[in-house]
C-alpha cells in the first residue's frame, strides 16, 4: 500500500501500527460496519463524492444493529480529511470501518474505529470498458428477518462471497443475486440496473436492494436526462431480455453487463445509455454539476 498513515481510534497513526489484537470480537463474528468512498483530484482541489452521504449511511448501519458510533459523522468527515492531506493523495479510496473491539463480553464490548486509504480501493482491476459477464447465482440474497439488507455490515457479506466466488469459478465475471421469492435483488457488491423500452429500471430496497449511494446519483443523472426511472420488481428473465443491462457501486462506477447466464444482452456491447450515464457521472464529479455532492477535502 502507499499510503503511510491510517486513522485508528481518533488519531492518524503509521500504516503498520494500526493493529489489532486477535482476539477482537469483529474478526470471530463478523460484527462491523463499512462503507466505500471515492475522493477525486479536480480543478478545484480534491474532493470527496458525497462524503456525508455516506456517513450517514454507516451511523444507519450501526442503528439497525442497535449500535452507536463512538464517533459522530462530522468527527469521522474530519477524519477522512486529515488521513488524505496526511498522505498527500488526490485521487483515492476510503475505508471507514467500525467493528467490535476486545474485551470479555462481545455484547458489551467498545466499538472501533478506522478509516483506512488507498489510491485504487478494491475492484479496480475490473473490465469496466469491454462490459462483464453475470450469472444468476444459486445463493439467494440474505432475507429482512434473517439479516438485514438495509446495514452494510462486514459479516452479510459472506453471502456476497459465496455468490461472487461461485461466479468466478463458473467462468463469469459478477454475481447477481435473487431474494427468497425470485426476484432479482442486487449484484454481490452491486446495485443492478436495465433498461427496457427507453426506461430505467432498478429493484426497489424491499427486495433486497442497498440503498446505493452511487444508484441513487446514477437514477438523478438518468431523470435529468428525460429517461423515466422506476423501482419494481425484476425476474432473470428481465435481465435476460433487456436491452441493456448495468451495475452501480462506488468501487467499481458504473458497470456494462454485456451477457447474464450466457445470454448476449442487447448488441452484447456497452448500451448507449450506459455509456452516457457513466460519461454524466464523471462531468457530475470534474464539473460541478451537482455541487452538493462534493465535499472539499485538500
Amino acid at each position: 500500500m502507499s499510503a503511510k498513515f491510517i486513522w485508528l481510534d481518533g488519531e492518524l497513526v503509521e500504516w503498520g501500527d494500526a493493529t489489532v489484537h486477535v482476539s477482537t470480537h469483529g474478526l470471530h463474528y463478523g460484527i462491523g460496519f463499512f462503507e466505500g468512498i471515492r475522493c477525486h483530484a479536480t480543478n478545484r482541489g480534491t474532493v470527496a463524492f458525497r462524503l456525508s452521504k455516506h456517513l450517514d449511511r454507516l451511523a444507519c448501519s450501526a442503528s439497525v444493529y442497535n449500535l452507536e458510533l463512538p464517533y459522530s459523522t462530522g468527527q469521522l468527515a474530519q477524519a477522512c480529511v486529515d488521513v488524505v492531506r496526511a498522505n498527500g493523495l488526490g485521487d483515492c479510496y476510503l475505508r471507514p470501518i467500525a467493528f467490535l473491539g476486545e474485551g470479555p463480553n462481545p455484547l458489551h464490548a467498545p466499538l472501533r474505529t478506522a478509516v483506512i486509504p488507498s489510491e485504487h480501493g478494491p475492484l479496480s482491476g475490473e473490465p469496466v470498458n469491454r462490459g462483464v459477464t453475470a450469472q444468476i447465482s444459486s445463493f439467494q440474497r440474505i432475507t429482512a428477518n434473517s439479516l438485514p439488507p438495509a446495514a452494510k455490515a462486514t459479516g452479510q457479506y459472506l453471502n456476497a462471497f459465496l455468490a461472487q466466488s461461485e461466479a468466478i469459478r463458473s467462468g463469469c465475471d459478477e454475481a447477481i443475486m435473487l431474494n427468497a421469492d425470485g426476484y432479482v435483488a442486487d449484484g454481490w457488491v452491486h446495485n443492478v440496473f436495465v433498461v427496457r423500452g427507453g426506461v430505467l429500471s432498478t429493484p426497489p430496497t424491499m427486495s433486497g436492494a442497498l440503498g446505493g449511494i452511487t444508484r441513487d446519483s446514477v437514477m438523478t443523472l438518468a431523470a435529468a436526462r428525460g429517461i423515466r426511472v422506476v423501482e419494481e420488481n425484476l425476474v432473470r428473465s428481465d435481465l435476460y431480455l433487456a436491452q441493456e443491462c448495468f451495475l452501480t457501486g462506488t468501487a467499481a462506477g458504473v458497470v456494462p453487463v454485456v451477457s447474464v447466464d450466457g445470454r448476449r444482452i442487447g448488441t452484447g456491447d456497452p448500451g448507449e445509455l450506459t455509456s452516457s450515464l457513466t460519461e454524466d457521472l464523471h462531468h457530475a464529479i470534474h464539473d460541478a454539476g451537482y455541487p452538493d455532492w462534493l465535499e472539499d477535502i485538500a
